[in-house]
């Protein structure tokens, strides 16, 4: 399947994919910083450009994508912003939706934060995918069961031209591990402590983590531990000198970039677009979902499936 990545960031999206047999082709995001590191680990095509304000979708058109993903930018709608949808950035997830409608690719994949679905924002653009024709299916899912040591809960809405809603529904659910990934399980003894620091929301909430558990959602920031800080009763242990927060590199891993993805730029913005991205195995699990559905409907004629899939995939 020809594939583009809307607001692709650094790539965890495009890689879990690609990972998965999606051809990836192309990807488009509109911070320069992450466009350089997308360049420097991909080989197709990365272009820099402000989708809030693209209209005519030719450049899309042009490339004739039988899919579009993409992980509009979540800020607005999560725990770790201000919760506004009034601020901007959710007229972002209205944008790729239009994208979508003008484009009409056979499928498209679109990925947020779990607060998503309890916004004005998200129905908006339903009606939009609606209007041009798509089945969708939403699931949220925790990435730590999904072969991610991180327990991080996103919103995925994937949609089928000219399908029937919730058909992905089992292939969705059918692979999810039943218990949750530990740090310890991914990345073995390539963390050298035992303990680590995570800095948190509020010092209502624990800051200190065991590597035997998933790590907490690996955020925007990477503070180091504050003077005089306080053992919450939920810390996996007491601070002690050989308890420090995570490295850049090690926050990676977490989000499941192999060791080889090449990263540059500042540390603040290196931590950031590492925050921002969709891990890596978490879109290979939903990608590969997506292809068991598709192996089944080239089987399985009691199984629905659009008339251009059947012509594509057949």
């Amino acid at each position: 399947m020809k594939t583009i990545d809307l607001f692709s960031g650094v790539g965890g999206m495009s890689l879990g994919f690609q990972n998965a047999g999606f051809e990836m082709i192309s990807a488009f995001d509109n911070w320069q910083t992450a466009v350089d590191i997308y360049k420097s680990n991909f080989r197709h095509d990365v272009q820099r450009i402000d989708l809030s304000k693209i209209s005519d979708c030719q450049i899309f058109k042009d490339i004739k994508p039988d899919a579009i993903i993409g992980g509009p930018p979540c800020q607005d709608f999560s725990c770790a912003g201000k919760r506004n949808e009034k601020l901007g950035r959710a007229d972002l997830t209205i944008a790729f939706s239009k994208i979508i409608s003008k484009v009409k690719p056979l499928l498209f994949v679109m990925e947020n934060v779990e607060r998503i679905t309890k916004s004005y924002t998200l129905s908006e653009a339903v009606k939009i995918f609606k209007k041009a024709g798509y089945g969708m299916t939403s699931k949220v899912l925790n990435a730590s069961l999904c072969g991610v040591p991180q327990t991080r809960k996103r919103f995925f809405l994937i949609g089928l031209l000219n399908g029937k809603d919730n058909v992905l529904d089992y292939y969705l659910t059918k692979n999810l591990s039943n218990k949750p990934m530990s740090v310890y399980e991914y990345l073995g003894n390539e963390i050298d402590i035992e303990y680590y620091y995570r800095h948190p929301w509020s010092y209502g909430r624990r800051a200190v983590f065991s590597i035997y558990e998933p790590s907490p959602t690996i955020r925007g920031v990477n503070r180091p531990i504050p003077k005089g800080y306080k053992k919450h009763p939920g810390d996996a242990a007491d601070l002690t000198e050989n308890i420090r927060p995570l490295t850049t590199d090690e926050r990676s891993y977490i989000q499941t970039f192999p060791k080889g993805f090449k990263f540059k730029g500042t540390k603040t913005d290196l931590e950031q677009m590492i925050g921002n991205a969709v891990p890596v195995k978490l879109a290979e699990y939903v990608a590969k979902a997506i292809l068991e559905y598709y192996s089944d409907c080239k089987q399985n004629k009691e199984i629905t499936m659009p008339c251009q899939l059947q012509l594509n995939f057949g």
